[in-house]
């Protein structure tokens, strides 16, 4: 069984993909769906975001952001939602916004950088800005849209996350994870700890299984097999493998260099939405950006703090993010405030997330992920399904074996190809990952089909044949190839993976 430790976007993300692959899997959180992912303005935005020091971050962005339709329409249907727009998911781009000589001169530098990239931009005059948001203030001398950028209600897709879990029967343990449990062959499970309203809860959904939880030592009433006869948690439940995706609290159960890094952020509403895009600009020397929904809810946002764990909603970090909204957009302080809220984004040292083997047997890691949680989702799970369905995938590697930060030149060449009438493949390689047909959850003679993507075209989220991916493919070292994950270039795709390993750190 799979452990995942972290209930946001990314740790049930991952328990989706694995859940749909056929693997049991159990999530432990206290409150899931309640920390930065409750908090995030959901802008899925690489190149808007981009700087000219963080290109490696941007490259693991735009490979996220072209598998977030399929993701969306897939999240979609298991959840039971009619379209990705029950999501909140849009696609109309982002509108950066200058106001001095200076900045314009700042975003046509980023523009040229973006081009050089072959990111789309569109350079704009202050007067072509307002007339794609005529509620922009007179004084925006420019702009850039970035028409490719998106992003989403990050609250629906969690909450639809749940549900689709609750439809694989996936059990949720609302308890904190004290520690991980360890033997000799390295991570075995997850030790709980007591605290106050704690409980499990197991999803009876068509695809439950009735012995998914391995309990090591029966906590208060609890029976073998995770069933509790009082409705309390199991003191330990073991596992085959462990994902670490805690966000800012990871540090705490294993030794990677993850610290909070927090974040005010607040929630306006209005009877007709104010702004029909996202909206973005440097005011004071800080970045604020608006965020519309299509009910009206206007997201602005955020602060950026290192004040260790604080949580605390401030009078002066809301007076900042009202007072540059407002040059941007000066109709702001008209509306009603809806939410105020501070999350803890869990940054490292070099921006870019840790996804992949933890440095120990049965550890895999999903955090890091900073400002971009909601953005590499689908990427994180994506890399991690691969990495921990290969054929020795509780062997972590050393990190003479791990590849980050070594360039593209350390990682060329061609990914091996899949044996297709191979069940393991040549030199014991998987085969493509597959999913239950969506009609038979066994398939036909219990077979599984191959996973399909949605056709973009169609709004009814119909799969096409011209559409279908192959899944990421694994070899015995662990290395991720192929188009699944990123396009074409499957040496592309393995330098991806080893951007945001964590071996990069030393594990």
């Amino acid at each position: 069984m799979d452990v995942i430790v972290g209930g946001g976007v990314a740790g049930l993300s991952v328990a989706w993909r694995l859940a749909r692959a056929g693997r049991p899997v159990t999530v432990v959180d206290p409150a899931p769906a309640s920390g930065a992912s409750h908090a995030a303005a959901g802008m899925l935005a690489p190149v808007s975001e981009v700087t000219f020091t963080e290109e490696p971050l941007l490259r693991l962005g735009a490979a996220s952001l072209a598998r977030w339709p399929a993701f969306a329409a897939e999240l979609a249907a298991d959840a039971g939602l009619s379209s990705p727009a029950d999501l909140g998911y849009r696609a109309d781009g982002t509108l950066d916004v200058a106001f001095s000589a200076d900045d314009l001169a700042a975003l046509d530098e980023t523009a040229g950088f973006m081009e050089k990239l072959g990111l789309r931009v569109q350079r704009l005059t202050g007067r072509e800005c307002r007339r794609l948001e005529p509620m922009l203030a007179p004084s925006v001398r420019g702009g850039l849209l970035a028409p490719d950028d998106a992003w989403v209600d990050p609250r629906r897709v969690t909450a639809a996350l749940l549900t689709a879990l609750e439809w694989l029967g996936v059990a949720v343990v609302r308890a904190r994870a004290g520690e991980l449990v360890r033997d000799e062959r390295g991570v075995r499970g997850v030790r709980l700890s007591a605290g106050a309203g704690d409980s499990w809860v197991r999803h009876g959904g068509p695809r439950a299984r009735q012995d998914d939880l391995e309990v090591r030592q029966g906590g208060r009433g609890a029976s073998r097999g995770g069933a509790s006869r009082d409705g309390s948690y199991p003191e330990e439940i073991g596992a085959e493998r462990v994902v670490l995706a805690a966000g800012a609290w990871s540090g705490g159960l294993a030794p990677v260099p993850v610290r909070p890094v927090k974040g005010q952020i607040m929630r306006l509403r209005s009877p007709e939405p104010l702004l029909g895009r996202c909206v973005r600009g440097m005011v004071h020397g800080q970045p604020v950006y608006l965020v519309p929904r299509g009910d009206g809810e206007l997201v602005v946002g955020a602060t950026q703090e290192e004040l260790g764990f604080d949580t605390r909603v401030t009078a002066g970090g809301l007076y900042e993010l009202l007072r540059d909204a407002r040059e941007l957009v000066p109709g702001v302080t008209e509306l009603e405030v809806a939410d105020v809220v501070a999350g803890l984004r869990p940054g490292t040292p070099d921006n870019l997330p840790l996804i992949g083997p933890g440095g120990e047997p049965g550890l895999f890691l999903a955090t890091g992920h900073h400002r971009g949680g909601v953005l590499l989702a689908p990427l994180t799970a994506a890399i991690l399904l691969a990495g921990m369905t290969a054929p020795g995938a509780r062997a972590a590697p050393s990190a003479a074996d791990v590849t980050a930060h070594r360039g593209p030149a350390a990682l060329a060449g061609p990914a091996d190809p899949v044996d297709q009438t191979d069940p393991a493949g040549p030199a014991g390689r998987m085969r493509p990952a597959e999913r239950a047909d969506p009609v038979d959850p066994a398939g036909p003679a219990g077979r599984m089909r191959p996973a399909e993507r949605v056709d973009p075209a169609d709004p009814a989220g119909r799969t096409s044949p011209a559409g279908r991916v192959p899944a990421a493919r694994v070899d015995p070292a662990g290395r991720v190839g192929g188009d699944a994950l990123v396009g074409p270039d499957a040496a592309v795709a393995r330098d991806l993976v080893a951007l945001c390993s964590p071996g990069r750190f030393g594990s």
